[in-house]
């Protein structure tokens, strides 16, 4: 095995891709002027900052997470092995590491580290926690992100009953030693053990609450700059600096109030009333106006998806031509400047801009547009198409409900569609917000016809899009299996260079030739930060980090 630092490794790595880069809703007034400044007076000799999480996670188990909002908090909470900042990859938890010549096996040397009960953080929880995600009885539910540990040794058996966790390649050789073995070389692996199901957690802090350890102020703990002292469901979550994280000299923040403001509209009014001092969901009727007059508006990239899926096992969409009829009758050029407003691209395929192959092309242009137009409907073929299927100019077409999870901008795109099919095709579709923790459930259990989706990237790869539906994939919400498709993402695995593109390449054809998923959009990410904050973060795959942020 040959020594290397990891800044050699993380130099190589950025020579192998350019890293450019997954949603909770209890309507929830703001606090009033009094409460709020009350917070900031009680504080007065430290600094708070004031955020809208918007949404109240699911979860924020490292391991059982598989959304957005849950995610921005562990990545506040919780630090695994490595972490990006100012846009690099760096050494967190793992101080150097080992990588065999073979790039197989990597043998992380833990630094000396503490939990912010006081207890040092070793391999042995980084082992632990890794083999949880992968357990099929894990409670309360099977980890949906499993998935992202089948690049390691025996994990895929592991988690679909075919051998034992104890036989995963996941070994903690001694309390600062972890020794981990791939099934092939993965150039992207480092970056992967920064993500929240890679997290280090303790077993003797989960097994007393599997469920609800996490937000439990009294139970929960966690090994980054932040930890969380208060929880108020549907209302906030307070986060306060952790006196025992390895790195405590650069947080200078002392408390976070992320708050759960459901409404864009509600959120900003109490940005303007100078009692948010972070908003990233913004009423898209008032974008032009922001964009115009108010100097802390920004629009930052964000590798994504804005899409809807389909129940490929539910009547009508189990017929692919009622899928692709009903993807080619929405203008996505329309949604994108007079609804959503906010930079969007129409999407013509699933995986995103900003993400590179072998030969450094964009993947995304590569692909090309299928059979989407993203500058309009293509309303003849989608009424030919409806019309073999059995509904010609719509008559006959079974009443069936699209979900949305509650937000403006969803209900207004979502209200947009209904009346594009409606126009072009003669259907009439019914709408219905959920929660989002109701609305992730229906769609994990199959529970709908039509859903509003939207998929983030995780790290720098097309692989972070398209691994997605895999048969085994806890996040297939469209419930499809294909062992074409899964032959190809499984074989691209094991190649490098153009031969694993080449796979990549097929593979999304695969899925978009099928038409699981409608895209409609490519995101972006309006938001606002006041100009007190100083030093905030957003990974390039987008998620919040507040540890070296300041407020003057």
């Amino acid at each position: 095995m040959v020594r290397r630092s990891l800044t050699l490794i993380l130099v190589m790595m950025l020579m192998i891709t350019t890293v450019t880069g997954c949603g909770g809703n209890n309507q929830t007034e703001p606090q009033e002027n009094q409460s709020e400044q009350a917070t900031r007076e009680e504080t007065k000799e430290g600094s708070v900052l004031i955020w809208n999480l918007r949404t109240e996670p699911k979860t924020i188990d490292p391991q059982l997470n598989s959304a957005a909002d849950g995610g921005h908090v562990i990545n506040n909470t919780f630090e695994g092995l490595m972490r990006e900042i100012d846009g690099k990859l760096q050494p967190a938890i793992a101080e150097s590491c080992d990588v065999s010549e073979d790039g197989l096996t990597y043998t992380f040397h833990l630094r000396d580290a503490k939990w912010s009960d006081g207890k040092p953080v070793t391999a042995q929880d980084f082992e632990y926690a890794w083999k949880r995600a992968l357990d099929p009885n894990l409670v309360p539910e099977p980890a949906e992100y499993a998935f992202q540990l089948f690049y390691i040794k025996g994990a895929q058996d592991a988690y679909e009953g075919k051998g034992a966790l104890e036989d995963v390649a996941i070994t903690a050789k001694d309390d600062k030693t972890l020794e981990v073995t791939l099934n092939a070389p993965t150039p992207y692996f480092l970056a992967l053990t920064g993500f929240y199901t890679y997290m280090p957690v303790r077993a003797d802090v989960v097994e007393k609450d599997p469920e609800n350890w996490a937000r439990n102020p009294e139970k929960a703990i966690s090994n980054g700059p932040f930890k969380v002292t208060a929880y108020a469901m549907g209302d906030r979550i307070v986060l306060e600096r952790n006196e025992n994280y390895w790195n405590a000299d650069k947080v200078k923040i002392d408390k976070i109030e992320a708050l759960m403001i459901v409404e864009e509209s509600t959120a900003l009014t109490a940005y303007e009333a100078d009692e948010l001092d972070v908003i990233d969901q913004l009423p898209v009727q008032e974008i032009p106006r922001l964009k115009a007059e108010d100097p802390t508006f920004a629009i930052w990239p964000q590798v994504g998806t804005y899409y809807y899926i389909f129940n490929v096992n539910k009547k009508p969409v189990d017929d692919i031509r009622v899928r692709r009829a009903l993807t080619l009758a929405i203008d996505r050029k329309a949604i994108c400047e007079k609804i959503a407003k906010g930079g969007q691209l129409p999407a013509t395929g699933f995986t995103p801009p900003g993400l590179l192959d072998a030969d450094g092309n964009e993947f995304q242009k590569v692909a090309g547009d299928y059979y989407i137009d993203p500058n309009g409907a293509k309303i003849e073929e989608a009424k030919k198409l409806l019309a073999e299927a059995g509904y010609p100019d719509g008559k006959g077409f079974p009443e069936i409900t699209v979900i949305y999870n509650t937000q403006e901008a969803n209900k207004a795109i979502a209200e947009a569609v209904q009346e594009m099919w409606k126009q072009n095709l003669g259907i009439h579709v019914k709408l219905q917000n959920q929660e989002w923790a109701v609305c992730q459930d229906a769609r994990h259990h199959g529970n709908f016809t039509i859903a509003r989706a939207g998929w983030l990237g995780d790290y720098a790869d097309p692989m972070t899009m398209l691994d997605l539906w895999l048969s085994y994939s806890g996040n297939n919400d469209c419930q499809w299996n294909n062992k074409e498709y899964d032959e190809f993402i499984e074989g691209s695995k094991l190649l490098t260079g153009k031969e694993r593109f080449g796979l990549l390449y097929k593979a999304q054809d695969v899925m978009m030739e099928t038409n699981i998923v409608m895209p409609i959009y490519y995101y972006t990410r309006p938001l606002m930060v006041k100009e007190r904050v100083k030093d905030w973060q957003r990974t390039k795959m987008g998620h919040w980090f507040f540890g070296q942020a300041s407020i003057e």
